[in-house]
């Protein structure tokens, strides 16, 4: 798992073999069950994570009770709940394992501490923090243009992993439409394809 890590990290710097297992040694991987909640809507965050292993869901429970899915996180990326800038720093979201997983977990206390002894750290935090921002705002920019059956098309093939792992009333909340019209959908293609 500790590979996976450091081969991630020299996408983004040009830390030393040494001193990526340097970094790698300080940082804390925890093995979650299925269901857990590493977040609730409401809390205050105290650790961001990254995805070795496993699948975890992003979502919030609006006025109605209903529960509205903004994103999953898979293999090789990063989970943070960015609310700094908020005066009242709760998580307008909840985040749970929908599979059993191996996270690095990482305490936001401790991380300045991290980035004043490993400061090529900060640096590639930034740089992993800066492509996300491009991927979601490319992602957001699609998503108001398209339909829904041009979400689910863009989906099947940029995140196709996520149609055999997540329930089908999950995904269909991720892309904004109800189960059954996404049903329907997934119907249409499949009798295209044949």
């Amino acid at each position: 798992m500790k590979k996976i890590l450091m081969k991630y990290m020299t996408q983004f710097t040009k830390l030393s073999e040494e001193e990526q297992q340097a970094i790698v040694k300080e940082l804390c991987m925890e093995e979650y069950k299925k269901g857990t909640v590493l977040l609730r809507q409401g809390d205050v965050p105290t650790k961001c994570y990254f995805v070795l292993k496993g699948c975890v869901r992003q979502y919030s429970v609006d006025e109605a009770g209903k529960e509205v899915t903004s994103n999953f996180y898979t293999e090789e990326q990063a989970i943070a709940n960015f609310n700094h800038h908020k005066q009242d720093q709760s998580s307008a979201y909840s985040f749970i394992c929908l599979e059993d997983c191996i996270l690095v977990v990482g305490d936001l206390d401790a991380e300045k501490d991290m980035y004043n002894k490993h400061t090529e750290l900060e640096t590639m935090t930034r740089k992993m923090i800066e492509e996300k921002l491009g991927e979601v705002q490319d992602e957001l920019a699609s998503f108001i243009a398209s339909t829904p059956e041009e979400r689910y098309r863009a989906l099947l093939q940029k995140r196709p992993c996520l149609i055999e792992r997540v329930p089908q009333h999950q995904l269909a909340s991720y892309l904004g439409i109800t189960p059954e019209s996404l049903s329907r959908i997934k119907k249409r293609i499949n009798k295209g394809n044949l």
